[in-house]
This record gives structure tokens, sequence and C-alpha cells, in this order.
């Protein structure tokens, strides 16, 4: 059961952080210092950027609960 929530937690740890990557940025942060804020808006978020985050809100959670469980199995199992 360990090994199952590890391979999740690896799997949901590389997927937060394409997911995270491909976000576009908002401006003011770390992108608007290296070149990233040259983009326009087009105003408001389109169908793909809202179906982005709720994917990385899935995943996300998906992470957080193999944390979480992989946390309570090592406390049982020592």
């Amino acid at each position: 059961m360990i090994l199952f929530f590890s391979v999740i937690l690896t799997l949901a740890s590389v997927m937060m952080i394409v997911l995270i990557l491909m976000h576009k940025g908002r401006g003011g942060g770390l992108s608007d210092m290296f070149g990233g804020g040259v983009s326009s808006s087009l105003g408001g978020s389109s169908v793909a950027e809202r179906n982005l985050d709720r994917i990385t809100v899935g995943v996300a959670a998906v992470w957080a609960v193999s944390v979480v469980a992989l946390g309570l199995l090592m406390k049982v199992s020592a």
C-alpha cells in the first residue's frame, strides 16, 4: 500500500510541475522580471485556462490526499 501511494505521489508531483508551468503569468511577479510580461492579455480567462485551473486543483487534491495517506501508513507501520 505504501508503494501504491508513493507512485501516486510521484506522478501527482510531476503533473503539478507541468500544470503549473502551463499557466500563463498573471503579471507583477518573477515572470515580468525575466520578460514573461511582454504578452498582452485579451481580458478575462479563456475556457482552456479555467479548465487548466480545475485540473490543477484536482491534481493538487490527489497530491494532498496521498501525502496524508503516506504519513498515516508510515506512522502505523512503524
